[in-house]
């Protein structure tokens, strides 16, 4: 049992620090809420790459742990830090509360950590997608001033709850044919000749995996809840989120057996993610519809796990797409005004003349989150484009290429309102300094990632 605990203190340190949070916030001590929280995803990083660098299961092998799990728990940790340092200022201007904030982030990234251990166990399974989403439920509609917060809040609840009963069902269809709740009892029956109970419950059980994803026809809410809710909160969303629910999906689904439905998702939402966002006005709602797109990207990898190539593409296409989405937001966090006003495409004309950090730090993004060189985005689409041939799956391949050709009209758009349109009433942005080192860490690993990405997958192979 010590040994257990031990292999758990990446989950067990931020759970205790969002407890001193909250007793923190009782006696005034508000304002070091988001050091406590920075300082305890730090140490959870930090203790992962020592527990978790060997294969254990641990707690009779509800959990499992090894260098896979190691690696896509530091995007995790990344996405929560960096969403933290982009909402000490944020915080403050939205007079959000603070303590109850922080914590409330914590709790949600021991869910998503939880979840990428969970493999060996659906019960697990069920329990941590549950930790990871009800923190984020209120966090949604935080901003209690703004009606579109408490929308996003209401219907990211109510759908979130829909899915997440769906996985539960589905996870009792699979207990009563195949008498498991162990992944290996059930990809051992999808192998050979499963019966139709657990099929239909490894289906409902993806279903509520997808929506986290938000993967094509489960990505409706998207849009809706990551413009109404804060944008911190929709940086983390976008990124923890994603990176924890694909991690599931990637033992779920990885079996011959799915790969026909992993391919048409695949497909289906690479296309519509990119179309929808084409005709975005908001940015908000446009790198909602990208999230969704980079959804259907990385899924290529599962549709491909035969190859030996998409293990490695995955990870990197994880880290890489954590550092480019989150720079992206902090700094539609920090062009935002009070109330979220600022949050237009056109609000963007003339940045680079009144703040060129800002802009140049979001082109990079820009280019980045588009494939396009020279950033980490390039080297990831480029892993998943060969992963998808190293699998004979040329279709999926140049349904790759094409849908990132479109992706580059509305991410470049951005681009061409801060460097190329000329206003007479320039946004004027002050950056605080914690946005601005969320920010410049995000752009250093993006630029590093596409020089030297060999370090990123080198625990994968």
């Amino acid at each position: 049992m010590k040994n257990d605990l031990i292999i758990i203190l990446p989950m067990i340190l931020p759970t205790l620090a969002g407890m001193a949070i909250i007793i923190l916030g009782v006696f005034g001590g508000r304002r070091l809420a988001p050091w406590t929280a920075l300082a305890s995803v730090g140490g959870s990083a930090v203790s992962m790459f020592f527990v978790w660098r060997d294969y254990q299961y641990p707690f009779g092998s509800l959990l499992w742990t090894g260098p896979l799990a190691m690696q896509a728990g530091f995007a995790v940790t990344a996405a929560a830090a960096a969403a933290i340092l982009m909402s000490v200022d944020y915080v403050r201007r939205e007079k959000l509360p603070e303590s109850e904030y922080y914590a409330l982030m914590l709790l949600s990234m021991v869910g998503m950590l939880l979840l990428l251990t969970a493999m060996p166990n659906l019960l697990m399974l069920f329990l941590s997608v549950e930790m990871a989403s009800l923190p984020l439920y209120v966090m949604a509609g935080m901003a209690r001033r703004r009606t579109k917060s408490l929308e996003a809040a209401m219907k990211f609840f109510l759908l979130g709850s829909f899915a997440s009963a769906i996985l539960l069902y589905g996870a009792a269809l699979v207990y009563g044919g195949s008498g498991s709740l162990n992944y290996a009892g059930i990809q051992a029956q999808t192998e050979t000749m499963p019966s139709l109970s657990v099929v239909i419950g490894v289906g409902f059980i993806a279903v509520g995996l997808l929506f986290k994803v938000s993967l094509v026809p489960f990505q409706m809410w998207t849009p809706d809840v990551y413009e109404g809710a804060p944008s911190p909160v929709s940086a983390f969303m976008s990124v923890g989120t994603k990176i924890a629910a694909f991690f599931a999906l990637m033992w779920l689904l990885a079996g011959w057996f799915w790969v026909p439905v992993v391919w048409s998702l695949s497909a289906l939402t690479m296309v519509v993610g990119n179309i929808a966002a084409v005709a975005q006005k908001n940015i908000k709602r446009m790198l909602a519809y990208s999230s969704i797109a980079h959804a259907g990207y990385i899924s290529v990898t599962i549709a491909s796990f035969r190859s030996e190539m998409s293990m490695r593409a995955m990870v990197f296409y994880f880290i890489a797409y954590a550092f480019s989405n989150l720079g992206a937001w902090a700094v539609v966090a920090a062009v935002a005004k009070e109330g979220e006003k600022g949050t237009e495409i056109s609000d963007y004309a003339g940045l680079f003349k009144t703040n060129p950090f800002l802009a140049a730090a979001m082109g990079l993004f820009m280019f980045s989150l588009a494939g396009i060189p020279p950033t980490a985005g390039f080297t990831a689409k480029l892993m998943v484009f060969f992963a998808a041939l190293d699998a004979q799956m040329l279709s999926l391949a140049i349904i790759v290429v094409i849908t990132t050709i479109i992706s580059a009209y509305y991410y470049l758009r951005v681009t061409a309102e801060m460097f190329m349109v000329r206003t007479d009433e320039p946004n004027e942005v002050k950056v605080s300094l914690p946005t601005a080192a969320a920010i410049a860490l995000c752009a250093a690993a993006v630029a590093v990632l596409f020089l030297i990405p060999g370090w990123a997958t080198i625990w994968v192979r």
